[in-house]
């Protein structure tokens, strides 16, 4: 074949180190380049590997001499470096399509602008609970490629954002998952909903007829995607409003989901009984619910992993109960539809934590929850303006803070017995916080200090 093959991996986070070990492994020769720091535990897994790499800097020869680019999901287009590459018509490619080359295990990718982790984890509970060798990747977790350079799995559960989607090409979910698509992210899609929608679409790319698509009847920008994008594989919708002849829906307080499927008893389960309650979760359990059906798991196998499931930390967490005040930590609610979702799920008044960096937010469709819901707001930001202006009508408290632990302390004094203090931000958390890791973990112990 000549001389080996050169990958530059830019980005040098779970993502970007997994990559690199992988395409080592497969006998690459490998570069690993980040703008920014390296995490110490991410350079000593290079640093064993013999795998040489940069932070806080690109050094553009190193990199533009690449047959091939692995791109970390979290490095824009528009970043100098990628519009160079581009420029050279260098190939870049996300981690997901570099390490589904290497794999034959099959692989159920689950996509949605809202859901999507609980969704994932759930999934991976039902299969792992039912005894198949499974792995869990992509957007949570350890690596996909990392998992493929040392692991031994049949299948994979892989939480999908737009971003990794924006740069896989050749790669094929056997299943798809499409959960909703609603606004975010919009400043890196040209403030384009129809964009955005596309680029979750391409989790059905490539795709046959033995493939399966599970996809939400009920979501609007969905159907809308429906009518641009064909769909070669097998499709089975679910809904809470209507009645489908295969898929999974609603009747009365009963999850049916019905795939048809030979010497197959349709499964049939109390909203009750679901781990995790809310409607949203609902159409999370249903989307789990017919990917276990697809792989002809049992009923009652399901039916027990979907009442046992615990959720991830960072959403909807319950983290404690104060002088009789209940305190949510759902930092990983980075956009409005992931907030409205939280509200929606919450018993009585709440006083709510918002704020941080707006990602051209739309905060009207919280209007109505806010109205009956929430008596107080918290901003927890460097800049409140926008959110004060959405809802000075609606409540009569908006304070600012600038704190986990201030925001923490004012909520707890807003609050009275019964009520919710909820840490759902509807925003990134760049600002004052590193990630929204950070934020729900500082969150968690102001609350334990009152």
């Amino acid at each position: 074949m000549g001389e080996k093959k050169y990958i530059v991996v830019l980005g040098a986070g779970e993502s970007g180190a997994g990559a690199a070990l992988l395409a080592q492994k497969q006998g690459f020769d490998v570069f690993v380049s980040d703008f920014g720091g390296i995490a110490d535990h991410y350079k000593r897994d290079l640093e064993q590997a013999g795998i040489p790499f940069e932070e806080n800097g690109h050094t553009e020869d190193r990199i533009l001499s690449a047959s091939e680019v692995v791109k970390s999901p979290g490095i824009p287009d528009k970043a100098p470096i990628i519009k160079k590459l581009k420029e050279k018509h260098i190939p870049i490619l996300s981690e997901i399509e570099f390490a589904a080359r290497y794999t034959d295990a099959r692989l159920i990718c689950i996509t949605g602008s809202n859901g999507k982790s609980t969704t994932t984890m759930l999934t991976y509970h039902i299969l792992k609970n039912a005894g198949l060798k499974v792995g869990l990747g992509g957007n949570i977790g350890k690596s996909f490629a990392r998992q493929v350079a040392f692991e031994n799995y049949d299948l994979y559960v892989l939480e999908i954002s737009s971003f990794m989607l924006d740069n896989m090409y050749q790669f094929k979910a056997d299943i798809a998952v499409l959960l909703n698509i609603t606004p975010d992210h919009l400043d890196r899609y040209d403030y384009k909903m129809e964009n955005y929608s596309d680029s979750k679409f391409r989790i059905i790319q490539n795709q046959q007829a033995d493939d399966v698509f599970i996809y939400c009847a009920d979501d609007e920008e969905t159907q809308k995607g429906l009518l641009r994008h064909q769909v070669n594989a097998k499709a089975y919708p679910f809904s809470i409003e209507k009645e489908l002849e295969k898929g999974a829906y609603l009747d009365k307080e009963q999850i049916i989901i019905n795939l048809h499927q030979k010497n197959q008893e349709p499964l049939t389960m109390s909203i009750k009984d679901l781990a995790l309650q809310g409607k949203h979760n609902i159409y999370n359990s249903m989307a789990s619910g017919i990917v276990a059906k697809v792989l002809e798991l049992r009923n009652e196998s399901i039916r027990d992993s979907m009442g046992s499931f615990t959720n991830i930390e960072h959403r909807l967490e319950h983290v404690a109960k104060i002088s009789g005040i209940d305190f949510i930590n759902d930092s990983k609610a980075t956009n409005v539809n992931s907030t409205w979702y939280a509200l929606e799920s919450m018993p009585g008044d709440v006083v709510l934590i918002l704020g941080g960096v707006d990602k051209g937010n739309d905060y009207g469709m919280l209007k109505d929850l806010v109205k009956s819901k929430v008596k107080a707001i918290v901003c927890l930001g460097k800049d409140n303006k926008r959110i004060h202006e959405a809802f000075e009508d609606d409540v009569e408290v908006i304070v600012n803070t600038f704190s986990a632990n201030e925001a923490v302390q004012l909520a707890y004094h807003l609050a009275k017995k019964g009520d919710t203090v909820l840490l759902s931000p509807a925003c990134a958390s760049f600002d004052l916080f590193k990630n929204y890791e950070d934020r729900g973990n500082q969150f968690k112990k102001a609350v334990m200090e009152l």
